[in-house]
């Protein structure tokens, strides 16, 4: 099968959960189908020697776009005039390119591909006028609109609060919008793909697939010296708006808890591009670190004896938390940080989430080896049987060619219409 892949971004470096997903993916895809990768080029990001090389696709496609790099005078000013001037939420607009759009209509016109990928919301307003012939297929790694959402439940300030609600409102349009425009939707949890059928009400909506993780890719941590002190790791992209509360909540409100009950603890925060406020926590407690980005996230998740992932807001699955338990490390999460994951709370995963609870369940951690590592052993035999890329890959491909039967037996007047009149 000719697959098309749309994204908004190279995969290289692997340093995000969408990334990480969207390549195991297109590495067991490409194996069996002829793939094209076409993507935006933000201005200025480096294309590594290692992303040509790379075999995830037998063809990529780069289509420059100029887009401001996140928290620089130029996002500021461009979200302020998009925020005021426009209707559609920033998020989308900012992928929206006139090039990567014509591109696009080439490749319909030509009709070289059986099926297309848009994959998450960002690239989807560029197919929002086009007619491919084949079926065109919107892959949801998170509902977007849910995160904002969320994220102006927990924002405690009235101003922040407000734009996130107005981000909120514009995204759940659009999302709704957007989404019914495709031949078929794919999420990535049952909890997704509930929401879009029945708060959207999609028609559209394919099923979800499993997220994996590869295993193999990852080693078990070695046994920690008994004296060091209680470690406490966050594992994730630290310009994400969810990942940044987290961890500031965290550190403001549970961490002092546990510090309490577990003299010397420490908190290390994993990931890339810390935001100065995540730095700041740092320069305030000398209990925290602050890595930002590293080449190799193992080394420093195998020097914590728990990771945590205090979510409060997201959307789609946290492949961290897999990423953890594949390198012998056991986590505690929230119900939404642990949301459209098959894990056994209480067996391989703890789940708590006011701060008074976390901070209990941690210190039980710190008091019990033998349950960190009972967490640990019951968390890397689930994780080894039952979540593996090339079942996820499976089931993705079943759900895509469902969908291209279902159009060739439909009448064209009757497919969705691709227009936001």
């Amino acid at each position: 099968m000719r697959i098309l892949w749309v994204k908004t971004g190279p995969l290289l470096p692997l340093d995000t959960g969408g990334k990480k997903r969207t390549h195991a993916m297109l590495t067991e895809i490409s194996r069996e189908h002829q793939v094209t990768y076409l993507s935006l080029l933000p201005h200025g990001q480096t294309l590594h020697d290692a992303e040509e090389a790379d075999p995830y696709a037998h063809q990529k496609t780069w289509v420059p776009h100029k887009i401001p790099a996140k928290n620089t005078p130029a996002f500021w000013l461009r979200l302020g005039v998009m925020i005021l001037g426009g209707t559609k939420p920033y998020a989308l607009q900012c992928y929206h390119s006139p090039a990567l759009e014509s591109r696009l209509a080439d490749l319909a016109r030509a009709d070289a591909f059986d099926l297309v990928i848009c994959d998450f919301l960002a690239p989807a307003l560029n197919f929002a006028r086009l007619a491919f012939p084949c079926p065109v297929i919107l892959f949801q790694h998170n509902m977007e609109a849910q995160i904002w959402g969320r994220l102006a439940d927990n924002q405690r300030s009235f101003i922040k609060r407000h734009g996130l609600r107005m981000q909120h409102r514009r995204m759940r349009r659009w999302e709704k919008r957007l989404s019914a425009l495709f031949d078929g939707v794919i999420t990535v949890s049952p909890e997704d793909a509930a929401m879009a059928r029945e708060d959207y009400q999609l028609r559209n909506v394919l099923g979800h697939v499993p997220t994996g993780v590869d295993v193999n890719a990852f080693r078990p941590a070695p046994p920690r010296p008994a004296a060091s002190p209680f470690t406490i790791g966050f594992l994730g992209s630290m310009d994400w708006m969810p990942n940044i509360d987290a961890c500031l909540d965290f550190a403001r409100e549970t961490f002092p808890l546990v510090q309490a009950g577990v003299p010397g603890s420490r908190f290390k925060i994993i990931g890339r591009n810390p935001s100065a406020a995540v730095r700041e926590l740092a320069r305030q407690n000398a209990s925290i670190e602050v890595t930002g980005t590293v080449d190799d996230v193992q080394p420093h998740v195998h020097d914590c004896d728990v990771i945590v992932v205090p979510l409060k807001a997201g959307g789609g699955t946290r492949i961290k938390i897999y990423e953890a338990m594949a390198m012998g490390v056991p986590v505690v999460s929230t119900s939404i940080g642990a949301e459209g994951l098959h894990v056994s709370a209480g067996e391989s995963i703890l789940i708590a989430d006011a701060p008074g609870p976390f901070a209990e369940t941690l210190a039980r951690c710190a008091r019990q080896p033998d349950l960190r590592r009972s967490l640990a052993a019951n968390a890397l035999r689930e994780v080894t049987a039952r979540h593996s890329w090339s079942a996820a890959v499976a089931r993705f491909m079943e759900l895509c060619l469902d969908c291209q039967k279902h159009r060739d037996n439909t009448a064209a007047d009757a497919r969705p219409n691709r227009t936001l009149d």
